[in-house]
């Protein structure tokens, strides 16, 4: 409690030129003797604190002080404020408060030398609601109910004990223990409807790192083989390792994609530009589904 409330003291006197000891006791519910020992032991740290007498007189630091006389590097300061800024673009408050207090004590001269927005170039309004209620959720360990719509469009009702909020691959998902399936399970925000926190307690302890594995939603995967025209240059170049340009100006393509529904749009969203080579069998299902779409044109 002493090192919480030293901090604090320190943070106090930098947002007020002069606090008297008895504003100090009242706030910490504590003597002004005590008060008067924490203003010893900083000063004893080598924090540049002063004490003055008379009208107007009470506790100080000097107006050019930063807490600059720490055991974090200046590396170390700039990566904590730049991580606060990062996960203040989730608007939680409380990050942007505690990213003012920080920037207090190590001084304004750090550089913002990063911008995150980990919002999508489409409108989910919806999703930061439900951001926040899930968080809350999971401080206090609380289950939660909603409906929620699979990949193949199946809607459900869930009741799921709220364990981690995931960030992967362009989407956030929530982790968590489903009453229905007897199973932990991944839960994309945006497929989530009528959220609610209920009274039910939460039983279930995430594990430390649930985001450890390439594969951590149990997919099967496809060895995928295509030809790109030249046209998708900007694609291959974003996502793929490995590529083999052609004289011609096209590539040739390997991937490992999940084996679900989103494989054939994952294909058809290369266009006129995009001929599966390798496996042969999905090559067929998808000139199978191309001659089905033609049919809504004829």
């Amino acid at each position: 409690m002493q090192i919480n409330r030293l901090f604090e003291i320190i943070y106090l006197l930098l947002q007020k030129e002069t606090i008297t000891a008895k504003e100090l006791a009242d706030k910490f519910e504590v003597s002004t003797r005590t008060i008067y020992r924490d203003v010893e032991t900083l000063s004893s740290a080598g924090i540049p604190i002063y004490m003055s007498k008379g009208k107007g007189g009470g506790i100080s630091l000097l107006s050019d002080f930063v807490l600059d006389k720490t055991v974090l590097t200046n590396e170390e300061k700039e990566n904590i404020l730049s991580s606060l800024r990062a996960v203040g673009e989730v608007n939680l408050s409380e990050q942007n408060l505690a990213l003012q207090k920080f920037s207090s004590l190590f001084g304004e001269s750090y550089v913002d030398w990063i911008e995150v927005d980990f919002s999508s170039w489409y409108n989910f309004g919806d999703e930061t609601i439900i951001f926040q209620t899930l968080k809350k959720a999971i401080c206090k360990r609380k289950t939660v109910s909603f409906q929620y719509s699979n990949v193949k469009g199946e809607q459900s009702s869930r009741q799921v004990e709220p364990l981690k909020l995931c960030f992967k691959g362009g989407a956030w998902y929530l982790y968590g223990y489903c009453k229905a399936k007897l199973d932990y399970r991944f839960f994309k925000l945006r497929r989530m409807k009528n959220l609610e926190m209920t009274n039910d307690m939460v039983e279930h302890k995430a594990p430390k790192r649930i985001l450890k594995s390439d594969n951590h939603f149990k997919e099967e995967y496809l060895h995928l083989k295509l030809h790109l025209s030249s046209k998708m240059a900007y694609r291959v170049y974003e996502e793929f390792e490995h590529y083999d340009k052609q004289p011609d100006g096209s590539f040739i393509v390997e991937i490992d994609y999940p084996k679900n529904k989103w494989l054939f749009y994952y294909i058809l969203s290369f266009g006129s530009h995009c001929e599966v080579l390798e496996p042969i069998r999905i090559r067929d299902e998808v000139k199978l589904q191309l001659q089905q779409i033609l049919k809504h044109y004829e």
